[in-house]
């Protein structure tokens, strides 16, 4: 009993992951969808620029080691050095073999706000390059229900094959009947199995497409569908005509790294304040005169603060921030362009729609009128009154009725679906 429990719950919770839905298909393309990963290098793209630009308040360390061999060193003057050497002094001077070992140590004050307008522009890149992710993934859906409805209408197909085989077959039969007594001819019988075999035959056909778009989408959500039909999505129509697309967007995040960079302009122009220390190790010491006297190393050091300013950085700021206006003024454009595009997408699926609604209102009245002839022409066939090809024609007739009023159905489903992509609603 206890194997039969967990073993029924490992059917469900299988069967849970499975799509049969059209939303559940979307969720699991996006999820299988190998650009998804772009999120993920993204988020740590963006954590390593913040971590460099707030380390840039840690304490800088710079350790060096310098050995030189000089031309020419400072030496005493010759009256100097006679004076000296008078008084039984001996002083070589500074040696032309010089070593040094050094660390420096800077602490910024003030960076002109270079470590901040780093970190904006960080988060700036990092939030358009996950809006263009987002654009692709969005693009993925439009492929998805494509291949969603294909299927839809291929069942349907199938769908009416069926019906239309069995039909044929219950004609079929009516027929034979009237050929064992006397009323029909063979060539009765082999009109309506020449029609069946046809019909047959398309079913194939029609299937083999459908397992076709199947196996495409099964491999764009990495699942197996589980059922023989997919469920038909509500027929929601879009509250309002706003768009609510991931391009727009990204139209805002491009503007927000174009401020971004702005002000990264700006702060290239401000001075820096920092302050330093710097401790050394070597001969010759900042004693200039001890050095002169002896050649022993030494070890010296100094503090302080300076102010650096890149006056050089003048001389572009204009420029680079008009190049950037003129790449606002372009994103605008493009912003525009996708406006009018996705408005003009609209009308045309409104129009769509509008037409279909009248389409499948005509089309219950001529499914019910064609099954009605059918129906007849069975009755007068059985009664000698028309021959098998009438009957074929009319039986062609209702199918060709119910196929398109299906297919329309479903044109007008994914017509409106296509208005709910287009504006993201």
């Amino acid at each position: 009993m206890k194997r039969f429990i967990l073993t029924f719950i490992a059917i469900i919770s299988i069967c849970a992951t499975y799509a049969q839905t059209l939303d559940e298909c979307r969720q699991l393309a996006r999820e299988h969808y190998p650009e998804i990963r772009q999120y993920d290098l993204i988020n740590a793209t963006e954590q390593y620029n913040l971590s460099n630009a707030a380390r840039a308040w840690i304490p800088q360390i710079k350790l060096s080691a310098q050995a030189s061999y000089q031309s020419a060193t400072p030496t005493y003057p010759n009256a100097f050095r006679a004076f000296i050497s008078a008084n039984g002094i001996e002083m070589d001077g500074i040696h032309k073999d010089q070593y040094k070992v050094s660390i420096d140590i800077t602490q910024n004050i003030w960076d002109g706000g270079q470590s901040r307008a780093d970190k904006s522009l960080a988060q700036a890149e990092a939030s358009e390059q996950r809006s263009r992710t987002d654009v692709s993934l969005y693009q993925l859906q439009s492929r998805v229900d494509d291949l969603y409805f294909g299927i839809l209408l291929l069942d349907e197909k199938v769908s009416q094959t069926i019906t239309l085989i069995e039909v044929l077959e219950s004609n079929l039969k009516r027929v034979q009947t009237c050929f064992d007594n006397g009323t029909a001819q063979q060539s009765d019988i082999d009109i309506i199995e020449a029609e069946l075999l046809t019909a047959r035959q398309s079913l194939q056909q029609v299937e083999a497409s459908r397992a076709n778009y199947r196996q495409m989408l099964e491999i764009f959500i990495g699942k197996n569908l589980t059922h023989d039909k997919l469920e038909r999505p509500d027929m929601n129509e879009p509250t309002c005509r706003v768009s609510a697309r991931p391009e727009l967007t990204l139209f805002d995040a491009q503007k927000r790294k174009l401020d971004a960079q702005r002000n990264m302009i700006n702060t290239s122009v401000m001075p820096r304040f920092s302050a330093f220390a710097q401790g050394f190790y070597g001969y010759p010491g900042l004693d200039m005169f001890k050095s002169m006297m002896s050649p022993e190393w030494r070890l010296d050091g100094m503090i302080g603060v300076k102010m650096s300013w890149n006056i050089g950085a003048f001389y572009t700021k204009n420029n680079d921030l008009k190049k950037l206006d003129i790449k606002q003024q372009q994103i605008d454009i493009q912003r525009d362009v996708f406006l009018f595009d996705s408005n003009l997408q609209t009308s045309h699926e409104d129009s769509e729609i509008a037409r279909l609604r009248k389409v499948i209102d005509d089309d219950d009245r001529i499914v019910e009128l064609r099954q009605r002839v059918r129906i007849a022409a069975e009755s007068q066939l059985t009664n000698g009154v028309i021959d098998t090809t009438e009957l074929l024609k009319k039986i062609s007739d209702e199918t060709i009725a119910k196929l398109n009023k299906s297919s329309h159905e479903i044109e007008l489903l994914q017509a409106t679906y296509r208005l709910k992509n287009i504006l993201n609603q």
